[in-house]
């Protein structure tokens, strides 16, 4: 049997990935704190053998709009949780999984734009996207894919109090997780990698179209790509 897991599995998105794939024929395991997993945690991850597929998914918000109110504590466990969780994942993945595994990781479309209202969570989801981005190469050599969904408001626990009832006041859809873990499995099935794919309401999910940054001139001679700087 084709074999899956899924961290932030306990609830949420997360629980919507677990069902998803199991809908596919994988067996699950969900890797949660509430099941004793914790993603920021290197020994965690060593305890993780081969998978064919991953989902990346535990996440948490960032802190207040005001970086004078951030504490440095919230600050730390985001990064950890967001970033960490990810990379620490990814390092093991890298480590243990066949020939043809595919990862996707929950970034957000604050990965893609910016978010006044946690800017802390913004720059995680960044840090997330331009991972997935950078690290895909390394891993398409050892033949393995990753790409990652970045969904907008979802209808979930993070999404609560003054926030909720603003978006619900406006009328503005939130996303059903369901949603959000369809969009995953076209990800992990589009046969792509470094992809980043935009999850909204009402709408499939779209392959992000990154713009194409200006090169450096030598003279009058456009310069291309830099060359490889390792190995």
């Amino acid at each position: 049997m084709r074999t899956a897991l899924v961290t932030g599995g306990a609830s949420g998105i997360g629980a919507a990935l677990v069902s998803r794939l199991r809908h596919e024929g994988f067996d699950v395991s969900s890797l949660d704190l509430a099941t004793g997993f914790d993603v920021t945690d290197a020994s965690d991850w060593d305890t993780v053998g081969a998978v064919d597929v991953a989902c990346l998914n535990a996440g948490v918000l960032g802190g207040p709009a005001d970086p004078t109110a951030l504490g440095l504590d919230e600050y730390r466990r985001a990064f950890s949780v967001n970033v960490d969780g990810v990379v620490l994942g990814v390092r093991r993945l890298a480590q243990v999984m066949p020939i043809g595994g595919r990862i996707v990781c929950t970034a957000s479309l604050a990965g893609l734009t910016g978010v006044p209202d946690d800017p802390v969570y913004a720059a995680t989801k960044h840090a997330v996207v331009g991972y997935v981005r950078s690290v895909a190469p390394a891993l398409e050599a050892r033949g393995i894919s990753i790409n990652a969904i970045c969904p907008g408001f979802a209808d979930t626990a993070m999404v609560s109090g003054v926030a909720r009832e603003r978006l619900e006041t406006a009328g503005f859809p939130l996303l059903g997780v369901d949603d959000v873990a369809e969009a995953a499995w076209v990800a992990l099935t589009s046969g792509e990698t470094g992809h980043a794919w935009v999850v909204q309401p009402g709408r499939p999910p779209v392959d992000f179209r990154f713009p194409t940054l200006p090169g450096p001139r030598r003279g009058d001679e456009t310069v291309g790509l830099p060359p490889s700087l390792s190995g």
